[in-house]
């Protein structure tokens, strides 16, 4: 479910799908054949009813509209999507938008698909003012108008006017916000610009760097609500295009001057200090900056979600780092999974010693937020409370979590700038990331280290928390931890040989079992060593004592012969709070790998000579085996099915806020969709591992 479904369990009904290559029209609740073009219109559908406030009533699908020609013969067109005035009749003269929708191979000019159809069909109507055409990658918005000859005429459009709005409304530059975005409508986006500063641009080099430095520039933008609210100044929006600017030379470089003026402040701005070394410039010609910009401000991306955020930055991100380092992110359902087990407290500090472009701190700071929010709008539920989220009391809490409780360490520097800009995109851009080793750590000549060091310290002296740190370990940053969340680098072909660094380690020296046939005794330092098993030694030392660590690690560390002595010195260490197994499709199509998820509280070290004296290490674990996580080897959605093998659809209550463009309140709106539930384990899994937990009083 996402998390922006309200779904009634009272209302829920299942019914096997009629076919497997079925399925249920977001409008009509019809059963329709998921083709290329009908997942374009499905997801218009949906755009236009939550991100453009058109009520459901009021919009119909394959639409018949007539008109003469020339000679005085009628034709017909079929027009995919339209919308008809509010609580209107469904008749040609009622209506108010066009939607011509076509596969992602329909080219915009082609005469029996493109534009030319929409222009058509708009003629013909005489009171439809907008149209849009879109293969699912261009959106063309026009409107219709009559020239000096009174001759009809069609203007190209950024946007065409939602609910309630004119186009006077969109160039406003009071505005407070763009559009939410609904669905996927953000990966669109970025997909978009991206491919057009490409293809167009001649940017293949940096078209990934050109684009982040606009997203970003529109964030700031988007920040600056909050920083002239606290400053007693009138928000007046910069990241904007008018809906007719791109048309000209003239406008175009207005809409660049305006763009490249706003970067270099934000540049020099203490929110995105950290961020940008100063030296990034915005390379785009006129025209290129022109369109994605267009693009990009059709929406607001601090009031969406987190998951619709964090897909359209990996989608763009992830494709890079895949193509350059070949570099994966860790799936967002597993560390969905991961986190919310561990269940991070607005007073807990964490760190991700591995954190890549930043997964995990981005839903801890989701996890977070809504924690700060709910304690904050205490009589708020649902939409209401979520649209609470991303408000300047929230977001001032939010800050001031992540800035004393939320560090990340990566060795790639590219990707500290990765996660530093996914932590902007989640609503914060004071971070704690850092680069250097974590497995050189404390010793090592990056000047991160120091900062690092100065950082915890101070997290540590603001929370009080001195005497709950690891006296054997409280050097620095070691010892200082509530949260670990790590998938850490993990494979026989990247294995650490560095002597200095092994001898830090336990589990850098080899064992040999005594002769007691129980116990193990350490060794000399090893020839080498998987990454894997030195970050469980380093995420232990991180730790407090009591601190709790969820971590991905292959298969073999929990069940091969000769890393016994490794899982003896885990129970040694920790205690064991559980364990999931994972099926090889959860890392598929980026990398085959069997691995489990393991969820580890280091023990004090009044557990640990209890244990040892008793001898006696027996308690409850939590044990569960993951089939599925809701895809195929190849990445591909799966859905449940019945006992015949048919996908089982389930009928849904949405529930979303609506901004009225009139009033400019926002309404509480509701439909009912019927779609097939993804096949996942791992929300089951999680909820019976909080039971379980409760249970033992953890």
């Amino acid at each position: 479910m996402q998390p922006d479904d309200l779904t009634d369990p009272d209302l829920l009904t299942e019914d096997p799908a009629e076919d497997e290559s079925t399925a249920q029209c977001r409008l009509t609740g019809q059963p329709i054949k998921e083709t290329g073009k009908e997942k374009n219109l499905q997801a218009l559908i949906l755009m236009l009813l939550e991100e453009y406030g058109f009520d459901k009533e009021d919009m119909a699908r394959d639409f018949t509209v007539t008109g003469t020609t020339d000679e005085g013969k009628k034709w017909k067109r079929r027009v995919e999507l339209v919308v008809f005035e509010a609580n209107a009749e469904h008749k040609q003269e009622h209506l108010i938008r066009m939607c011509v929708v076509n596969d992602e191979k329909t080219k915009p000019n082609d005469p029996k698909k493109g534009w030319p159809v929409l222009q058509d069909a708009l003629s013909a109507a005489e009171n439809c003012e907008f149209g849009l055409w879109s293969n699912g990658t261009v959106f063309t918005f026009f409107q219709k108008k009559l020239d000096a000859m009174n001759a009809v005429v069609f203007e190209e459009l950024a946007d065409f006017p939602g609910a309630g709005e004119t186009l006077a409304d969109l160039e406003r530059s009071d505005k407070m916000t763009g559009r939410s975005p609904a669905n996927e409508s953000l990966v669109r986006t970025f997909r978009a610009c991206h491919d057009y500063i490409y293809g167009n641009e001649g940017r293949q080099k940096d078209a990934f760097w050109q684009l982040l430095n606009l997203i970003f520039c529109k964030i700031y933008d988007e920040k600056r609500r909050d920083i002239c609210a606290r400053e007693g100044k009138s928000y007046r929006r910069y990241f904007w295009v008018g809906v007719k600017e791109n048309n000209t030379e003239e406008g175009r470089a207005g809409v660049a001057e305006r763009i490249k003026r706003l970067f270099a402040e934000m540049k020099e701005s203490l929110e995105f200090a950290e961020v940008f070394e100063g030296n990034e410039e915005i390379r785009l010609t006129d025209r290129g900056l022109g369109y994605v910009a267009a693009e990009l401000a059709r929406y607001s991306f601090l009031d969406a979600t987190v998951d619709v955020k964090g897909l359209a930055y990996e989608t763009i991100v992830g494709t890079t780092l895949k193509r350059e380092r070949g570099q994966f992110f860790t799936p967002r359902n597993i560390v969905r999974a991961m986190v919310e087990m561990l269940d991070p407290q607005p007073d807990q500090r964490v760190l991700d010693p591995s954190c890549g472009s930043g997964g995990f701190l981005v839903m801890v700071l989701d996890h977070v937020r809504h924690k700060i929010a709910k304690d904050l709008y205490p009589d708020l539920e649902g939409e209401w409370l979520r649209d609470k989220y991303n408000s300047p009391d929230v977001n001032e809490k939010v800050l001031a979590y992540a800035q004393q409780y939320q560090f990340g360490i990566d060795f790639d520097p590219d990707l500290k700038r990765a996660a530093r800009m996914n932590m902007v995109m989640a609503g914060d851009g004071h971070a704690n990331i850092f680069h250097f080793n974590s497995l050189e750590y404390p010793k090592g000549n990056f000047p991160d280290i120091k900062t690092f060091n100065d950082a915890v310290r101070d997290s540590v002296d603001a929370a009080g928390d001195q005497e709950e740190t690891d006296p054997q370990y409280y050097t620095n940053g070691l010892g200082c931890f509530d949260l670990i969340f790590s998938n850490p680098p993990f494979g026989a072909k990247i294995p650490i040989n560095d002597q200095g660094i092994l001898r830090e380690f336990d589990l850098g020296h080899t064992w040999r079992r005594m002769a007691n046939g129980k116990e193990w005794d350490k060794q000399g330092v090893a020839t080498s060593q998987p990454p894997e098993i030195l970050f469980i030694d380093r995420c232990y030392q991180f730790l407090k004592p009591g601190g709790r660590l969820a971590i991905v690690l292959p298969d073999g560390i929990l069940g091969n012969p000769n890393t016994e002595y490794l899982r003896a010195w885990i129970l040694r260490k920790f205690r064991l709070l559980g364990s999931v197994d994972l099926p090889v499709e959860a890392f598929l199509p980026q990398v085959g790998v069997h691995a489990s998820l393991l969820f580890l509280q280091k023990l004090t070290d009044v557990e640990r000579s209890l244990a040892y004296d008793r001898g006696d290490h027996d308690y409850e674990v939590f044990m569960a085996i993951a089939e599925r996580v809701g895809k195929d080897r190849r990445g591909i959605p799966v859905y449940e099915r019945d006992e015949d093998g048919a996908e089982i659809v389930r009928s849904k209550i949405i529930s979303y806020l609506s901004l009225d463009g009139k009033t400019g309140e926002k309404k509480l709106k509701h439909r009912t969709e019927k779609a097939p539930t993804v096949d996942d384990d791992l929300p089951k899994i999680r909820a019976a591992y909080h039971e379980f937990v409760k249970s033992q009083g953890l």
